[in-house]
């Protein structure tokens, strides 16, 4: 809830991206940190203050505006540049889909330029040759996110009937196909040969923040495919086995931000956050359950050093909260959550209308039984946002 933050003066005034001041009919934010928060943060503020991501989503369009793109990460009206990706786009598409009001034409727009800039970080070769050459800095990570950023352009051009721009984006959105090999994404030369030596335990410049096993499961927007790709489920199943298995050796060399690590897994850095609920597309949603309880109990306490990464500007905690809400985003822009543990025998949500949702825990175990949304029965690990928003019931029984 400190960020992002409130950046214009009593009158509304403030200094924006073009340097000139502005006054605007909104409250105008700054400090997003969207790498991060795009995952989380923003999801959970679309539940509990979404009249505050109307004028959230006002200030990155008018940013764009004054600037020429939207944000990467932008603090005090300026553009830091730090970080990769462009993920402003997941925040406004998720707000739009779930209906905040907005100009969703000149959201689309922006989204849409700010995604075609041929000669920003590798972009135009990702275009082109279908992933971000080796050659540039962090091309893993920058193939992988801008494919998921793309998806996300193409899922609202698709609901404003776009059909063009949606299927331009849905072929880019596909390009982290081009760079797995061998069960993990890989650099690839300008040439399309895969660089040789790859060890996907290495920090190294081709992936932001990580190493390969912590961008093997980075596609959140197309996790069907994603198993396909590794040979199936029981082959999906057994990778993300030996994810939260394969300790770091005393030899290795781990980063500052390599914190709160089960296996090669890093809950102190956002990469991670998503991979503990992908259980749950395998049909084995009691491995979902069992290690998320077992991050929110061992990364998580009340004391100073409660936060077992660097925050983020909230991301570190919307993960805690959502989870021990009992669901987890891992795409947002799907509208669907998949199921965890909750945390605690009874907890609500307060939504707009004086709707109430309640998540309820009946029984004292860590593994659940079944699902109940309103009385009847889930078939599946999932819940989606439409349950969520009219209010209603959600029950876990575990043993």
């Amino acid at each position: 809830m400190l960020a992002p933050t409130v950046f214009n003066d009593v009158d509304g005034s403030y200094r924006g991206g073009d340097m000139e001041v502005h006054k605007d009919d909104f409250t105008n934010y700054s400090t997003f940190s969207l790498w991060d928060t795009y995952r989380t943060a923003h999801p959970l503020l679309t539940l509990t203050n979404p009249q505050r991501v109307e004028d959230m989503i006002s200030s990155l369009l008018a940013f764009n505006d004054q600037s020429g793109a939207l944000p990467v990460w932008n603090m005090w009206g300026n553009e830091t540049d730090m970080m990769i990706g462009y993920h402003a786009v997941p925040v406004i598409v998720e707000a739009y889909l779930k209906g905040v009001k907005m100009d969703a034409k000149r959201a689309l727009n922006a989204c849409v330029a700010t995604a075609r800039r041929g000669s920003y970080r590798g972009i135009g070769h990702f275009v082109r040759k279908g992933y971000v050459p080796a050659q540039e800095s962090e091309s893993v990570s920058k193939t992988l996110e801008y494919a998921y950023d793309d998806w996300c352009i193409s899922v609202m051009a698709r609901q404003m009937g776009e059909d063009e721009i949606a299927e331009e984006f849905f072929k880019r959105s596909q390009n982290y196909k081009n760079i797995f090999k061998n069960g993990f994404f890989q650099p690839k030369d300008s040439n399309g040969n895969f660089l040789e030596n790859f060890d996907p335990k290495l920090y190294t410049e081709h992936i932001t923040e990580s190493n390969g096993w912590q961008y093997r499961f980075a596609v959140q927007q197309d996790v069907g495919a994603m198993v396909e790709l590794m040979g199936g489920s029981d082959a999906f199943e057994a990778a993300l086995d030996s994810m939260f298995t394969l300790n770091s050796e005393p030899t290795d060399s781990l980063p500052i931000f390599s914190t709160g690590m089960i296996g090669q897994y890093v809950q102190g850095n956002e990469p991670s956050h998503h991979i503990a609920y992908l259980y749950n597309f395998i049909d084995k949603p009691e491995k979902s359950a069992k290690l998320v309880s077992t991050i929110i109990n061992s990364q998580y306490s009340n004391t100073i050093g409660g936060l077992c990464g660097n925050e983020d500007c909230g991301q570190m905690s919307a993960w805690y909260v959502m989870s021990a809400l009992g669901f987890y985003p891992v795409d947002p822009v799907s509208l669907e959550y998949a199921l965890g543990l909750p945390l605690f025998e009874r907890a609500s949500i307060k939504l707009d209308g004086e709707k109430v949702f309640r998540v309820i825990k009946r029984g004292d175990g860590e593994q659940p039984i079944e699902y109940f949304l309103n009385g009847e029965r889930l078939e599946t690990p999932f819940i989606k946002w439409s349950d969520i928003v009219g209010g209603g019931e959600l029950v876990f029984v575990v043993d």
